[in-house]
């Protein structure tokens, strides 16, 4: 392996290693399971730091590219198959289906119901046995950044309203989903840095939090404050990051669990865009997935020249702000600019979900929020249905698995479809990273699928079958239909 190394050149000399080796890599010059030189010879061999030569090597794993064997060093991966759009997303320092986390997360204790969409444990706050109890943490992302440009162009702190709904509403729509209808307690942390970041908008997330959290109780959702943390955190960003932390206790009779989610259910999906009754304005539909994807893909590179403190500067400058548009044009197909689309507060179905609970128990059999892995996260869900019956079976096969059915979906709204005519990302690519229409799902029986419709409309929230679970002899599976194409995916 040759590296031509100019140490004078604009672009760092650790993207120079990247770029040229992920070259050699497709142009075959390195083949799958070729072994690379070490980090220690190539540094000194190129008069380099051996951290400079570390990191680049680290980012080359990340893509996909090249992996590390115990002892051996880094191996060019076997399959390197990866779509450029996946590549784009990974360059960028993120990934869409945070395999690598689930590769240590798996191994972990995953609590009294192995397969509940959120960790639950026995009563640690109270000590009753008959009860559990359930916390989650997430946060807004880097749509914060997003909120931050608009701020920076308009001096309009209010644009933080939303990026606080939208850490509430990750944590609160995940504890949704086993079944949790009680009281929940909530709390913020802000990271900032208060060059960029001042007291101003720190009173705007505060401000947006709590209309929010009061808005929520109006229609029978019982989440309170629990206070939170702001820290001046200037070598760790350059502009601001929101998190929050959710903790509630239920019985554990009311648990839903993802073993519920059989084959014959049908799925009703719970529409992201338009403006629901707890709404104050039409919402494009984003949710808080993939806006890393979305705000490069999409905004100009105005913002790189002006805002250099929003983009980690290791990171190619040609996938940074690299789209046609600035914050204040006009969405194609929407009434919506590009900024308010992208800056749409997270929709949460709190009242829905609590309404089903509160009304109708035992309707709901599996609650699915199309967050990270988006229109896949169904397959991470669902009972073994023939491990406990050996007669159970298809065409002679045991059936081990779900096959998720997903064929009549809602249309595109305007945001997605502008993401991907700005990013030329694959259609099945962005089914995997944004929700593409709707952000929860309700799996129940299908005689039951209309209460589900009534209710959610009640909200004015549009609602639909937009699919079944059938049974499965190859693991969980997703069959997704988009336009005149099946996308398959397989758990």
């Amino acid at each position: 392996m040759k590296l031509e190394l100019d140490p004078s050149a604009p672009t760092p000399v650790f993207q120079q290693i990247i770029d040229q080796i992920h070259f050699q890599i497709n142009t075959a010059d390195l083949k799958p399971g070729e072994k690379l030189p070490s980090i220690r010879s190539l540094a000194a061999e190129y008069e380099l730091a051996t951290n400079t030569v570390a990191k680049a090597m680290r980012q080359l794993e990340f893509r996909g590219l090249i992996v590390a064997q115990d002892r051996s060093g880094y191996h060019v991966a076997e399959s390197v198959a990866v779509s450029d759009s996946a590549s784009r997303y990974q360059a960028r320092g993120v990934s869409s289906d945070k395999t690598e986390v689930h590769n240590v997360v798996d191994h972990l204790d995953h609590g009294l119901f192995s397969n509940a969409f959120c960790k639950i444990t026995e009563d640690y706050l109270t000590g009753n046995p008959d009860q559990c109890n359930v916390i989650h943490a997430d946060g807004s992302g880097t749509k914060s950044i997003i909120g931050y440009l608009a701020y920076k162009e308009t001096g309009d702190t209010s644009v933080f309203h939303g990026i606080s709904q939208d850490s509430i509403v990750m944590n609160l729509d995940d504890l949704l989903c086993v079944g949790v209808n009680g009281r929940i307690l909530i709390s913020n942390t802000v990271n900032r840095n208060a060059l960029n970041c001042p007291g101003e908008v720190v009173g705007a997330l505060i401000e947006g939090s709590e209309k929010f959290l009061a808005q929520l109780r109006e229609f029978g959702v019982n989440i309170y404050s629990g206070g939170g943390e702001t820290a001046d955190v200037g070598d760790l960003t350059g502009t601001i990051v929101v998190d929050s932390v959710a903790v509630s206790v239920m019985k554990k009779k009311e648990v839903i669990s993802g073993e519920q989610i059989q084959p014959g259910l049908v799925i009703v999906g719970l529409s992201s865009t338009g403006q629901s009754s707890y709404e104050d304005k039409e919402n494009s539909g984003i949710g808080s997935n993939g806006l890393t994807s979305a705000r490069h893909d999409m905004l100009s590179h105005y913002y790189a020249e002006n805002y250099p403190e929003s983009f980690d500067g290791n990171v190619s400058r040609e996938l940074m702000y690299c789209g046609p548009y600035k914050l204040q044009d006009p969405l194609p197909g929407s009434s919506l600019s590009v900024g308010e689309a992208l800056l749409s507060p997270t929709r949460t179905y709190a009242p829905v979900v609590y309404k089903l609970l509160d009304e109708h128990p035992g309707l709901i059999r599996g609650l699915i929020h199309c967050s990270g892995g988006a229109q896949t996260k169904c397959m991470k869900f669902g009972g073994s249905p023939g491990l406990d019956n050996p007669n159970n079976s298809l065409d002679g096969k045991p059936v081990n698995g779900i096959h998720f059915i997903k064929d009549n979906l809602f249309p595109t709204p305007p945001i997605f479809k502008a993401i991907q005519s700005a990013s030329k990302t694959q259609w099945k690519e962005m089914y995997k990273v944004f929700n593409m229409g709707h952000r929860m799902e309700v799996y129940c029986e299908a005689e039951q699928a209309e209460t589900v419709l009534r209710v959610a409309n009640s909200f004015n929230i549009d609602a639909q079958i937009i699919g079944r679970t059938e049974p499965s002899t190859s693991g969980n599976r997703l069959s997704l239909t988009h336009a005149d194409e099946v996308f398959e995916y397989q758990g």
